[in-house]
């Protein structure tokens, strides 16, 4: 499992534990805070697409009108859209207002 590794652990018993176990824990901590990075991207995108379409709406008070108007459309799908196809995104927020 310390294939690739440098110096000591890679060859001494000791080190390797350490070393396999701290990586682990980095691990399991990166997967979920990439997790919050792709929201933030995605927050972001939504943003700046009603910006450019609408000067009424915030994030906060979009995604809220979406919830009220019983539109399930998470946030990756909604990013995407401001992001590719901006008429499509225009339409969902004309019918939330």
């Amino acid at each position: 499992m310390t294939k690739g590794y440098r110096f000591g652990r890679s060859t001494k018993k000791k080190q390797a534990r350490e070393a396999i176990f701290h990586a682990g824990k980095s691990a399991f901590a990166h997967r979920r805070d990439k997790k919050n990075d792709y929201r933030k991207l995605w927050n972001v995108r939504i943003n700046a697409g009603l910006d450019q379409i609408s000067e009424t709406f915030s994030y906060s008070k979009f995604i809220g009108a979406l919830k009220k108007a019983n539109i399930e459309l998470d946030r990756k799908i909604l990013s995407t859209l401001a992001e590719k196809a901006p008429e499509t995104f225009a339409r969902v927020v004309k019918k939330v207002s």
